[in-house]
């Protein structure tokens, strides 16, 4: 007979003063904060464990038991970016807490993240990219146009899945060669976007898309759908992305991510100004943006060593 499973924190009910308190700060972070719904998610699921391993009531809360938390996080194996996530997940709730004057005061204020690794984003070379957009073709793929046209989006935007999934027909401005997006929070930005790029989605819209979806659309309908003409998930945008780049063979972890990361690299390494990438990409910091500098300066360095004499 089979040991029976480990029962981790996460399968742990709430008692109901928690789950009220989680359930309120959660729409706190939707009305007031306006996070976005996968961070959110993450954000429960994060705190979830955390009340669930706290035991005590919520007022009773010490800096002390929001340390054991951390190193109980760090035992179970969680990433130092998880963990991190889930140290922000805590001080934001404790913040909530106080404005609910649950507590007197934020234990968690002095508490430092786990330090992590810059890590550099992955990115595709020139010709890497160049295979990935010419992979579906519409003698093998039913559903060519259409992802041809979101992985060149993807490339010519910067835009992540989830923004994707959201646009709308009235989003795409063929006159003016730009996209409105609605990015995280619900911050609304505009994108430029290549003629060649808005060419391939024009076709999409005027031929497979408006054939699938019985004629013309309605300008507030979602550009991209699925074979049963509904809007795409998330996680179709990565599961078009894998296809392909098993197709063609691409080598590393490739992900809809990694042609934003593309496109940031590209715009910079040929002049672009940092803000206005931090812009385009819908960065909140800049610091966020200035990763992509560190990518090219590891180009660069790549090159001197390669042909300099001394290099």
């Amino acid at each position: 007979m089979a040991p029976p499973a480990r029962k981790t924190l996460i399968d742990t009910e709430l008692s109901d003063a928690c789950r009220a308190h989680l359930d309120g700060f959660l729409n706190y972070l939707q009305v007031e904060c306006g996070l976005a719904t996968n961070t959110r998610k993450a954000y429960k699921r994060d705190l979830t464990r955390f009340l669930t391993y706290c035991t005590v009531p919520l007022a009773r809360l010490t800096t002390r038991r929001i340390e054991g938390f951390m190193r109980y996080c760090r035992d179970e194996g969680l990433s130092v970016s998880s963990s991190a996530r889930a140290l922000a997940a805590v001080r934001t709730f404790c913040k909530y807490l106080v404005i609910q004057g649950v507590l007197k005061l934020d234990v968690s204020a002095g508490l430092e993240a786990p330090k992590k690794w810059n890590r550099l984003p992955t990115i595709l070379d020139p010709q890497g990219v160049d295979e990935l957009l010419a992979a579906p073709q519409e003698d093998t793929d039913r559903f060519a146009l259409r992802d041809r046209a979101i992985l060149t989006l993807l490339y010519a935007t910067g835009m992540r899945a989830a923004e994707i999934i959201g646009l709308k027909l009235c989003d795409v401005n063929f006159n003016l060669g730009v996209v409105r997006v609605l990015g995280k929070g619900n911050k609304e930005r505009i994108i430029p976007a290549a003629s060649k790029a808005l060419d391939v989605v024009d076709t999409y819209i005027k031929t497979a898309r408006c054939e699938r979806s019985g004629g013309e659309a309605k300008p507030t309908a979602p550009v991209f759908l699925s074979h049963t003409h509904r809007p795409l998930a998330r996680e179709d945008i990565f599961r078009i992305v894998r296809k392909y780049v098993r197709r063609v063979g691409l080598k590393g972890h490739v992900s809809p991510h990694t042609l934003r990361h593309c496109f940031a690299t590209q715009l910079l390494s040929r002049g672009a100004d940092l803000r206005s990438v931090q812009e385009m990409l819908g960065h909140a910091d800049i610091s966020t943006t200035q990763i992509y500098t560190h990518v090219d300066s590891s180009r660069l360095k790549a090159l001197h060593k390669k042909f300099h004499p001394r290099g």
